[in-house]
């Protein structure tokens, strides 16, 4: 049972919206919505649970209820971490919708571990596993799965989704090593990255604070954005857990004497950017 702290604001104002091109909603932590003018709707990452307290707590707000929403054509999980595939998160997305789900082999040990198919009656044909160089159509968007550098995943991708309008990039957790090809592949118009800093993190087997390192730092994300060479750089995940927490707007000195990120696209939880 998932309770929204917005109601069902946020998911009637992405049903509603006839955007000319493709429109970016921020769902907070590493989750996005793309709405594209065919009308083809695009859950990446939507993670709504609170965490694992005191491990990790969640620091903003459930921004919906996936019971809620009636228009979705597919959903993506970047990579296996809980805040990226997770069942009380996405599966009645697909079930209240028909929605196809897309993420790797990894991800697919975490849909059978917690049943999908059984526990939120997610047909088997909805399921669909990813690697990379594949592509997919969906509508008037083509989706390209990347590789991706996270050296806290198993099976971690980036997914490009290409459109008329321009190039939406989504890099899950990913940290710079395994970009620079996609970058000369794509010419790449907004680009999403985490960004976070170090903290203590309570060891789930003894209790005791560890020094932890998930996301980008602010030196790693401006080389990510080089190597992908993006016009506009979104940071994503700053906002999520307790400790973890960061300031984006620091990234305006970092990325100063740099050839990318042209701009930086600074959104919080709930906002849209379009392409």
């Amino acid at each position: 049972m998932v309770d929204s702290d917005w109601d069902d604001w946020l998911v009637r104002a992405v049903e509603d919206a006839d955007p000319d091109g493709v429109a970016v909603w921020y769902l907070g932590c590493n989750g996005f919505v793309l709405k594209a003018d065919c009308g083809t709707t695009v859950f990446i990452d939507p993670y709504v649970g609170i965490g694992d307290p005191p491990r990790t707590v969640r620091m903003v707000p459930v921004p919906l209820d996936p019971t809620d929403v009636e228009e979705a054509d597919a959903v993506f999980g970047t990579h296996e971490h809980t805040d990226h595939v997770h069942g009380p998160s996405q599966a009645p997305i697909l079930a209240g919708t028909g929605a196809d789900y897309y993420t790797t082999d990894a991800g697919h040990e975490v849909v059978a571990e917690e049943d999908w198919t059984g526990n939120w009656a997610v047909a088997d044909d909805q399921l669909h596993e990813i690697t990379e160089g594949d592509t997919l159509e969906l509508g008037s968007l083509t989706v390209h799965v990347e590789p991706a550098n996270d050296p806290d995943a198993v099976h971690p991708v980036s997914v490009v989704f290409e459109h008329d309008s321009g190039t939406f990039f989504h890099g899950g957790d990913a940290r710079p090593g395994e970009f620079a090809a996609t970058g000369e592949a794509y010419d790449i118009d907004l680009g999403v990255l985490a960004f976070g800093t170090v903290a203590n993190i309570t060891d789930e087997e003894t209790g005791e604070p560890v020094r932890t390192k998930w996301y980008n730092d602010e030196n790693e994300i401006i080389e990510a954005a080089n190597e992908l060479e993006l016009d506009r750089l979104l940071p994503s995940h700053w906002d999520m857990w307790r400790g973890m927490t960061t300031d984006p707007t620091v990234l305006h000195n970092h990325a100063a004497s740099f050839a990318y990120p042209e701009s930086l696209e600074i959104v919080r939880i709930g906002d849209r950017v379009d392409l």
